[in-house]
């Protein structure tokens, strides 16, 4: 069990942490014609626009109450009445997302009350689903603020009937995490495809933020994801399947309104998380495991034979949040890696798991500092890292969020026997390029020089001796 230590410094330094409502509006990003509205000043929204647009070099919709000065101190309700009424009358969406940030839950919001005087005042827009949700930035981190929103949609949509379980006998719902990137939940849409069941994905950001083209220049609104209707049917699935502990709060609410039972991962990286899925999904389905996903299996096993030696005690730092750290974390000390500096930016439950001594509760300047005392050899993180890889000299794996200079990152299956295999790979190069440099051996210049071609001179004398 890792110990867990407290933030040692009244600042940040190199900060690691992705804000909470970041993360509530990712959420509502993989739902179809939605549109997160962030309830705080222009420059809040703004600064989570540039995140998103880095990572996923895509159009992103968001759009604000735009709280100023006067608002802060006199109030801001009429902001989100007007805002909301302003949506739904111009762009007409299937659900608004409506989290808080630190400005207006410093100054006292409550979006509850305010969606309550909006449908009020606006009956005309009540087919409009809003989310409200709590997510200041001063508390939790990227993820927290994910799974505050995926609670926060099972709440609003998902009716409270236990009667209504096993109506879609071939349906599989998945609560997936912040972690899971596009291709991660492509991947994990065709594994369940062919077992023959039928998924719904929630918050599906693989299908919205997968880097499409589409026929319209410019949509105001999310182009894919979950369809509303389809979240409302969650009830009437088979079986649950929960990726991440920190969508525990939003499996209890699921499971305790529908009586759907559920398996819950806390990750699906590695041999044994995905032997339990597949397992899992045979299971519901009757079916036998197809070839195609026992030869990925095989060609994971190989990958292990060939990356073992260069993993092998590798002294590995990780700064993620918590989900993702673990993740990261039992992946790699699974193919005996040693992690020897791991960091999360928000103190959970979770974090006591993580196969390491102990658990900082920090920043990346954290992260610099342990790597450099334990003589780490390699980085995981985001693109925050790379300054701090770089001045330690050594190679960073990026993973997690923002990724904004490296092209693709937001679309990288990790997930999976291949995601697993391709990840292998990736640690294995970057672990042998880093030692090919670091212990090279200086090519060696003769004292003697050879005569030129054809020259029949002989060769200078050795100093200190004689002549030929």
């Amino acid at each position: 069990m890792a110990e867990i230590k407290k933030r040692a410094k009244p600042l940040s330094v190199n900060p690691l942490k992705t804000s909470s409502t970041t993360g509530a509006a990712l959420a509502f990003l993989g739902i179809d014609r939605a549109i997160p509205m962030l309830h705080g000043s222009q420059g809040c929204t703004a600064f989570a626009k540039v995140f998103f647009v880095r990572h996923f070099r895509e159009p992103i919709p968001l759009q604000t109450t735009a709280m100023d000065q006067a608002s802060t101190v006199l109030g801001a309700d009429d902001n989100v009445v007007q805002g909301l009424e302003t949506l739904c009358r111009k762009q007409r969406p299937a659900l608004i997302g409506l989290p808080t940030t630190g400005l207006s839950e410093t100054q006292g919001a409550d979006v509850r009350r305010n969606v309550r005087e909006f449908r009020a005042k606006f009956p005309e827009h009540d087919g409009v689903v809003v989310v409200p949700v709590d997510t200041p930035d001063y508390v939790g981190c990227l993820e927290s603020g994910f799974a505050l929103a995926v609670k926060g949609l099972v709440e609003a949509l998902v009716p409270a009937d236990r009667s209504r379980v096993g109506r879609r006998p071939k349906q599989v719902n998945l609560l997936v995490n912040a972690s899971l990137t596009p291709g991660d939940l492509e991947h994990l849409r065709d594994l369940v495809e062919l077992f023959g069941l039928r998924p719904v994905i929630v918050p599906d950001v693989g299908d919205s933020l997968d880097g499409h083209l589409i026929a319209d220049d410019f949509t105001p609104l999310t182009f894919g994801g979950t369809p509303v209707a389809e979240i409302t049917t969650l009830g009437e699935a088979a079986h649950t399947v929960v990726v991440g502990r920190s969508l525990a709060a939003a499996a209890d609410l699921l499971g305790e309104r529908s009586g759907v039972p559920d398996t819950r991962f806390d990750h699906l990286m590695g041999l044994a998380a995905n032997d339990r899925l597949v397992r899992v999904l045979a299971e519901l389905s009757g079916r036998a495991v197809p070839p195609r996903i026992d030869r990925w299996r095989a060609q994971l096993q190989d990958a292990m034979v060939d990356c073992h030696f260069a993993l092998g005690f590798a002294r590995i730092a990780i700064a993620a949040d918590p989900d993702l750290l673990l993740a990261m974390a039992a992946f790699v000390s699974a193919f005996g890696a040693e992690v020897v500096a791991a960091v999360a930016p928000d103190r959970v439950g979770v974090l006591t798991e993580v196969p390491s001594d102990a658990v900082h509760i920090g920043d990346l300047d954290t992260l610099e500092d342990l790597a450099r005392a334990a003589q780490a050899q390699l980085i995981i993180s985001n693109s925050h890292a790379a300054d701090a890889a770089a001045r330690l000299g050594v190679p960073l794996l990026r993973a997690g969020f923002p990724q904004y200079d490296l092209v693709g990152g937001y679309a990288r299956q990790w997930i999976g026997y291949r995601g697993g295999r391709q990840a292998l790979f990736d640690l294995s190069n970057l672990l042998l390029a880093h030692h090919g440099q670091q212990d090279a051996i200086a090519p060696y210049h003769a004292v003697l020089r050879a005569p030129a071609p054809g020259a029949g001179a002989c060769p200078p004398s050795v100093p200190g001796g004689g002549s030929h």
